[in-house]
């Protein structure tokens, strides 16, 4: 392995990061961090209907700057101008489940002229809700079969995941419909481009992918069948042929980069390409995953990971997760995934509230302009930098419970237990005393109490969990990961790697180019350890434990009320 380097592509919402390893020792030499424009300025999306779309220019174009970018870094570090000659192996996770329409030879819709400013042919962005009445369709189907293809997702298909998405733009729009060929998720599509090939029909496919999002196993011959797709709305008919059958795990080799990628990134044309996965999945192996331990990714939603061997799973089927798949995180074992649909993204907008009045009305304010106070939009990153420092400093004078406020965390839906993206969330207990700072602590602690209900889904099924890894952006924040461990009442060690899902699929690389001959041998010699551990606070665990079954009391009493009020709003 010496003077060998492999690296880590990681897709995210806002951002792609590409990563340089040394792959004898884990240690990351170079990094490069690029921001997608068009999402950056909100394109293709539209909030208030909870549609989040990205154009795959912002994918190829800023992937392109990343590796460049990392190589360079480096370069720099290391004093080796030969960087990338000496990359011998690359891994790529996205977000998911992000696919996206694509012709007959795999190229995205939306790079067709015609298609380039139409929300419909752009991918799909993985937390775009607005598939929730195709997915309550899918479930009501999929319930009264007589083989359910639900029962190894969880038992609840979700509007977040690939046939939902797929029927809702089918349904939605005649243009894409009728041109349309097949359907390709994110984190193949990047594969087939960096290999050159973006042919449907023989373009490797993800098993974690696969198996999580689009009801894919093994027992039933792949994807469900073709009859059942066609019960599901006949725009379904004849799709199965056109998408796929077989998946690899992502130890495998997709192929070698193409001879344009590697002349247009200055990499070798020998460097093997892993199959993708999802970042979460990639994200747990980075963090040194095994089993008995949940690896808890939080950033702008959670998703937490737990592995099995198959002998501990046996016939059990998991109800409310995202799926049991074979192979989905570390091959040999059964990969369960559950997780949140926002966390930073529930704080966010708290903070954004802030910056609504700062941005938009302070500026306009005659008597401040002549006082000389300029405020600028340019101004929005530390402006969110002190909003989020003062709402933390004034949040920690607070004790657990002294607010009496309760937060339900359901802003963008419940991913797990059982799936329902048409769910809201909900501040409960507030009077005309409660402060900013109080409610922001308890969308904080209703984050934790979410991630509690998913260890005790877990723990009922009796998969057992007997400690918690955590990274991501929000595992950086004390105050966020106290407030988890004093919840879940379990110590919590934060991964020491600021960019774990890239080092996971940096892992995969390695592996997938020879190096090491399992992602377990991988793992011992790549995994950095650990930065921090919290421990639990038991008096505060013990109010949290009373706060806990109110949570759960306002979760059931609430939940009918917010369906009501989401039929009222797609009435208006």
């Amino acid at each position: 392995m010496k003077n060998q380097y492999v690296m880590g592509l990681d897709f995210g919402t806002d951002s792609v990061r590409a990563l340089v390893i040394n792959p004898s020792n884990g240690k990351e030499l170079g990094i490069e961090v690029v921001y997608y424009p068009r999402w950056k300025k909100g394109l293709f999306c539209n909030p208030a209907l909870d549609q989040f779309r990205q154009h795959p220019l912002d994918y190829l174009e800023s992937m392109e700057q990343a590796i460049k970018g990392a190589i360079k870094n480096t370069a720099r570090m290391t004093k080796d101008n030969s960087v990338g000659e000496k990359i011998i192996g690359l891994g790529v996770d996205t977000t998911g489940s992000t696919p996206i329409a694509v012709d007959k030879n795999g190229l995205a819709l939306a790079l067709h002229g015609e298609f380039s400013k139409n929300p419909n042919a752009m991918f799909i962005l993985w937390k775009d809700h607005t598939a929730k009445a195709e997915a309550q369709q899918i479930n009501q189907i999929a319930h009264s079969n007589n083989l359910d293809y639900t029962k190894y997702s969880g038992g609840v298909y979700s509007s977040e995941w690939y046939f939902s998405k797929i029927l809702h733009i089918l349904r939605e729009d005649k243009k894409v419909r009728h041109t349309v060929h097949s359907w390709v998720e994110h984190c193949d599509w990047i594969v087939g481009n960096l290999i050159g090939n973006l042919n449907p029909n023989s373009l490797p496919r993800s098993r974690c992918a696969a198996g999580h999002k689009a009801m894919w196993h093994a027992s039933w011959n792949g994807l469900p069948d073709q009859d059942f797709l066609t019960k599901i709305d006949p725009h379904f008919q004849g799709i199965r042929e056109k998408l796929f059958q077989d998946t690899l795990t992502s130890d495998k080799k997709a192929g070698t980069l193409s001879t344009a990628w590697s002349k247009r990134l200055g990499l070798s044309p020998h460097v093997s390409v892993a199959v993708g996965a999802f970042d979460a999945h990639m994200g747990a192996v980075g963090a040194g995953i095994e089993s008995g331990i949940l690896s808890k990714i939080i950033g702008t939603s959670t998703c937490d990971m737990v592995i099995a061997s198959p002998e501990v799973i046996g016939d059990k089927l998991i109800g409310g997760i995202c799926g049991q798949v074979d192979g989905s995180i570390i091959p040999g074992f059964i990969g369960l995934e559950a997780g949140q649909s926002s966390a930073g993204d529930d704080f966010a907008w708290i903070r954004d509230l802030n910056r609504w009045a700062i941005e938009e009305i302070l500026p306009s304010l005659p008597n401040l302009q002549k006082k000389g106070f300029q405020l600028k939009k340019e101004m929005t990153e530390p402006v969110k930098a002190a909003i989020y420092k003062t709402l933390t400093n004034e949040a920690l004078k607070l004790k657990a419970g002294q607010s009496g406020l309760l937060a339900l965390d359901w802003f963008n839906g419940r991913r797990t237990p059982f799936a329902d993206q048409s769910l809201r969330g909900a501040l409960i207990g507030m009077n005309l005393g409660s402060s900013l700072p109080a409610i922001y602590r308890s969308i904080v602690e209703s984050v934790a109490l979410g991630a509690k209900k998913i260890i005790e889904r877990f723990h009922e099924e009796r998969v057992v969990i007997n400690s918690v890894i955590a990274c991501g952006g929000l595992s950086k924040i004390d105050f966020v990961m106290q407030i988890h461990s004093d919840v879940l009442g379990m110590p919590i060690k934060v991964s020491s790697s600021d960019q774990t899902c890239a080092l996971g699929a940096a892992i995969f690389a390695a592996v997938s180019a020879g190096l090491y001959p399992t992602i377990e041998k991988a793992q011992k010699k790549m995994c950095p350890g650990f930065s921090k551990t919290y421990k639990p606070n038991t008096q505060n665990h013990d109010i949290y434990n009373l706060l806990y079954r109110a949570y759960e009391k306002a979760g059931e009493a609430l939940a009918p009320v917010m369906k009501d009020l989401m039929k009222i709003q797609q009435e208006k």
